[in-house]
């Protein structure tokens, strides 16, 4: 199959491709020549992408690159937290990789592609194996002006919230059936499973709680099947054409949750607060790596003149941060460590009065609430024994901290 995919590749499109074509010219090429493929192709180079597939869901890496400059012809995958080369797959030139990842778009998505440069999106596969629908998130952007891929898996299953180890009163916290409105965020770096913890409150509510869920993401990751909840799948570009759009509309939507993939911009940040604040209980992601950094960033986002007003805002919707990250254990594979800070009385104030670096000594001293900063945490999986010393200091947002915690000065 692969050398048949190559052949079809090299006679009928780079046969035809003039050699002085360079760069991005040379994708926009094979995007206006695709039609060259006929349905018998595209299904070819879909099997073939569907099997390299398969191959990562069954060595359980987390993400696949296919294409651009730095592959170097090689399919990488992320295994277990560790980027690597996998030599026993096929090696594909530039154009074959190209090819390749633009069969997986629409006629829509490659215009979208040629314009902008970089598009998100959701892919689908059966896996015939497992007999089971596999998703992915994907994004397609440039490397040296060629076309590259990242996907990244969404697992089938779903992680119980239980398995989260939360004290007992953030899970409340968490539970629209406790508390009805405010905003709860769950922080991290790119690739420290914030969606997996999202989907987890999502599905713990879906068990018990009568809500309306309003889900915005971009790309939509895993599909939740309405059980006790009716949840909502809003993937922007495809369903709504912005996240601000998608919250602005919730509001007449009858939502009781809902849940915003990631507050990136300040539009999307302002349109939350004030979702937030008309009653409803919000869910989002914000790329940070501590929950005072995460306060600080919203902050920052804003306009200088609007940030006393959104301060005193945040203070009065947020509830609880929670700011995670995958750490490689002794055993090869990885675990959660997670900082968790509750929005008390005087967490508030610190917030109100910008005196934000006050925060972490509060969750420093406020287990009784259910608080943990990410260096208490490290601590608990080294004595565990789940991961290394040099680990723990190595995932710390603070190091003074975390080496005096570990030598107990």
């Amino acid at each position: 199959m692969i050398e048949d995919v190559k052949n079809i590749i090299k006679t009928k499109l780079l046969s035809v491709m003039p050699k002085t074509v360079f760069g991005q010219d040379k994708v926009n090429f094979i995007i206006e020549k695709f039609s060259l493929f006929t349905p018998e192709d595209r299904g070819l180079f879909l099997e073939l992408f569907n099997r390299i597939l398969t191959t990562m869901i069954e060595r359980e890496a987390s993400d696949i690159e296919v294409g651009g400059y730095a592959s170097d012809g090689y399919i990488w995958m992320r295994l277990f937290g560790k980027k690597e080369r996998v030599k026993d797959l096929p090696r594909f030139t530039l154009d074959e990789a190209a090819v390749l990842i633009i069969n997986l778009l629409n006629e829509n998505q490659r215009r979208y592609l040629t314009v902008t440069r970089s598009l998100d999106f959701s892919y689908t596969f059966l896996h015939e194996r497992r007999g089971q629908q596999q998703r992915f998130r994907a994004t397609v952007y440039f490397d040296l002006d060629n076309v590259t891929l990242n996907m990244r898996a969404i697992s089938s299953t779903l992680r119980s919230i239980e398995s989260y180890e939360f004290h007992p009163s953030i899970l409340k916290s968490l539970s629209h059936t406790y508390v009805k409105f405010g905003l709860s965020l769950i922080t991290g770096i790119t690739g420290s499973g914030k969606s997996s913890t999202l989907d987890a409150i999502i599905d713990m509510h879906n068990k018990i709680d009568p809500a309306h869920i309003v889900i915005i993401a971009s790309p939509l990751e895993y599909v939740h099947k309405s059980n006790v909840a009716i949840i909502k799948h809003r993937e922007v570009g495809r369903d709504v054409l912005t996240f601000k759009e998608g919250v602005v509309q919730a509001l007449r939507q009858d939502p009781d949750i809902i849940v915003i993939g990631e507050m990136r911009d300040p539009d999307t940040i302002m349109a939350s607060l004030e979702v937030t604040d008309t009653g409803h209980k919000v869910f989002s992601t914000l790329h940070t790596s501590s929950a005072v950094e995460s306060i600080d960033r919203i902050i920052a986002e804003v306009h200088p003149s609007e940030q006393d007003r959104v301060r005193n805002r945040i203070a009065d919707v947020l509830t609880n941060v929670i700011s995670q990250k995958l750490v490689p254990t002794l055993n090869g594979k990885i675990t959660l460590a997670k900082e968790v800070l509750v929005v008390t009385p005087s967490v508030k104030a610190a917030i109100k009065n910008n005196n934000t670096s006050e925060i972490y000594m509060m969750i420093n001293q406020g287990f009784q609430q259910g608080m943990i900063t990410m260096e208490q945490d490290l601590k608990r999986l080294y004595q565990m024994k789940r991961i290394s010393l040099e680990t723990a200091m190595a995932f710390s947002n603070n190091k003074t901290r975390m080496q005096q915690l570990l030598t107990g000065v």
